[in-house]
């Protein structure tokens, strides 16, 4: 299993940053290239890319500022789970977001994809 983080820091508030990314189901708002996402119970079904990827909550931790979540049908992965983090970073906010995953080769094409989507979270936040 390999494991990648993208990582960004941000002007917006610690509690602002995780108003957004707490909400598992509203990935689809700001992250680029979901055309739809549906919730059924604790997993999101999303369409991107040409393909349908289903994504289950494992862990919701509001006093870490922590998400975790896993991909479990639709994706061209052996194993994925991801934790995203908010951390308090002076005057803004700093985020994580770490993905573990196999094929090896996946974590690294996926850390591109998070690193982009931290930088339109960022936009969505204000900064």
């Amino acid at each position: 299993m390999a494991k990648a983080t993208a990582e960004l820091q941000m002007k917006a508030s610690p509690d602002a940053v995780w108003e957004v990314v707490r909400d598992f189901h509203g990935l689809g708002n700001w992250m680029p290239g979901i055309e739809s996402s549906r919730s059924e119970g604790d997993d999101r079904v999303l369409s991107m890319m040409g393909m349908e990827i289903r994504e289950h909550l494992v862990k919701l931790d509001d006093a870490g500022r922590a998400i975790t979540y896993a991909i479990t049908d639709g994706a061209p992965v052996e194993t994925h789970e991801v934790t995203i983090t908010v951390h308090d970073d002076g005057t803004g906010s700093r985020v994580t977001w770490d993905v573990d995953a196999t094929p090896d080769d996946m974590a690294g094409l996926m850390q591109g994809i998070y690193q982009q989507s931290l930088e339109a979270l960022k936009t969505h936040v204000g900064g």
